[in-house]
């Protein structure tokens, strides 16, 4: 999918290689995106041997026989299972940038192709890979914020950011578990695939913060009410969403409780966070995680470019 495009001159690309989906930017000397694209090729969807075909195909009509395009890529191209692994930075640390990337050799040589490493977490485990991109651009726009940010998705991260580092974080599979939940348990035949109660949304953070260990227990009850009482199933919905939310604010109390906490993301489920810490009394803002991808990704190129002078 195209949304923008102009006739100045492509110089570079930028490029967010997730695990089901690939966002790239297409930007000229003075970082202005010429052309943005989307598609559904990403690492789940490729071989290692796959990488640069897709990338010459998605840059076919940038590339130009009399310039070597930088393309700066940062996800889970730099995984294991990727392009070619980029190995982790230690925690804590600043986010990684240009000076940490990893060359990679390719067959077309109107490509010169760098891939940004996650981070990595020794006690207690852990590790994240594209979210310290997203870091980088908040810290871009906002090189003094000390306190906390919160990654909602699939797997959910909080992060300690203090003097420009990543101190510590904590990734949570809430995202995972809901959707294993509504698609492969039992709740599956009470819960509905769209729609929303805030009422039972807040209350069902409620009950999982102030009771973290009955929460096995009232996701059944879910069930029982469905049955019993006759539940909607977007009521069910928004609890399940709830009860998995609060526990997951439950084990991450540490990170949020009277702390600025900055939630990176404007999606419904961000929007649920947003809800669910404002119902705590959290004070919380919220940005686009697509903006902050790719300021992440400019100040990376950016540093590179310095470094190859």
């Amino acid at each position: 999918m195209i949304r923008k495009q102009t006739r100045q001159a492509p110089h570079w690309a930028a490029v967010d290689w997730g695990t089901t989906h690939l966002r790239l930017w297409v930007l000229d000397r003075d970082h202005t995106v010429l052309r943005h694209a989307e598609t559904e090729q990403g690492m789940a969807q490729l071989q290692p041997a796959d990488y640069e075909t897709t990338l010459v195909h998605l840059l076919s009509q940038d590339l130009r026989s009399n310039h070597t395009m930088s393309v700066i890529c940062c996800g889970m191209a730099g995984a294991r299972q990727g392009w070619q692994e980029a190995p982790y930075a230690p925690c804590p640390t600043p986010p990684p940038s240009g000076e940490r990337a990893t060359h990679v050799a390719t067959k077309d040589p109107r490509l010169n192709v760098c891939l940004l490493p996650g981070i990595k977490q020794v006690s207690p485990p852990d590790v994240m890979r594209g979210e310290e991109t997203q870091i980088a651009g908040f810290l871009a726009r906002d090189p003094h914020y000390d306190g906390v940010l919160c990654l909602p998705g699939t797997h959910s991260k909080w992060v300690h950011i203090s003097a420009g580092e990543v101190i510590s974080f904590q990734t949570f599979m809430t995202g995972e578990l809901f959707a294993l939940l509504c698609k492969g348990s039992v709740l599956r035949h009470s819960v509905s695939a769209t729609g929303w109660d805030d009422e039972m949304f807040t209350n069902a953070i409620d009950d999982a913060i102030a009771r973290p260990a009955a929460v096995a227990a009232q996701l059944f009850a879910l069930r029982a009410q469905s049955l019993i009482e006759t539940l909607p199933p977007e009521a069910a919905r928004a609890r399940l969403s709830g009860l998995l939310i609060g526990l997951e604010l439950a084990a991450a109390r540490p990170y949020w409780l009277g702390t600025q906490v900055a939630i990176l993301g404007d999606t419904e489920v961000a929007q649920a966070y947003c809800k669910g810490l404002a119902a705590q009394g959290s004070p919380v803002t919220m940005t686009s995680t697509e903006l902050m991808t790719l300021d992440g990704l400019k100040a990376a190129y950016t540093t590179l470019k310095e470094l190859q002078k």
